[in-house]
């Protein structure tokens, strides 16, 4: 429900905002920060976590990065009201397993 929210409050605010201020946002799966240390503490969860995404490992800070500096540079001037996955695929494709 709380990914919903940030969604559509995502959405709604690039329509309010717009043209003066540009609003998207990331979606990224779990990715191993410090928030997520005691639930990937467990080698087997992190390694079932992991299998879950067609690209099949955890994320990391530096696989997200470089959407934040995409979206906080000039190369999004017409980007806004996304909501942008960096999840290893998890959200829209099919694993084999």
């Amino acid at each position: 429900m709380a990914k919903g929210a940030v969604e559509a409050l995502t959405r709604s605010l690039a329509a309010e905002l717009a043209p003066k201020i540009r609003v998207n946002c990331i979606a990224p799966s779990l990715t191993r920060t410090p928030l997520a240390a005691k639930l990937l503490s467990n080698p087997q969860m992190a390694d079932a976590i992991a299998a879950m995404h067609a690209l099949p490992r955890l994320g990391e800070a530096e696989d997200i990065a470089p959407m934040v500096a995409l979206l906080a540079g000039p190369q999004s001037g017409w980007i806004t009201g996304q909501v942008i996955a960096v999840d290893g695929g998890r959200s829209t494709l099919r694993t084999k397993g």
